[in-house]
């Protein structure tokens, strides 16, 4: 069940990161679903790091803080994505 927990929140995160960020980024719902698990735990890894100063693999839990969390590390998954294909962000 966690599993499935994870795939739900990895497409609410990164369909809203995806709305949010410009640009089109194509990927389909597999893509969306991948951007917002990986953005889920560089979220929640950064948030660890800036709370205890040590880094750590962590994802947030299946909340409202949580999906926030995943948004805005799936936000930054979005830009290094595009960093790293080099497509422009307009």
């Amino acid at each position: 069940m966690n599993i499935l927990a994870w795939i739900v929140l990895g497409l609410i995160a990164g369909a809203i990161a995806k709305a949010i960020y410009p640009g089109h980024q194509g990927g389909g719902i597999i893509g969306t679903i991948v951007l917002g698990i990986v953005g889920a735990f560089v979220g929640g890894s950064l948030g660890v790091f800036f709370s205890t100063g040590t880094l750590a693999l962590a994802a947030p839990g299946f909340s409202i803080p949580g999906i926030a969390v995943a948004v805005l590390g799936a936000i930054v998954a979005v830009f290094l994505w595009n960093l790293i294909t080099n497509r422009s962000a307009v």
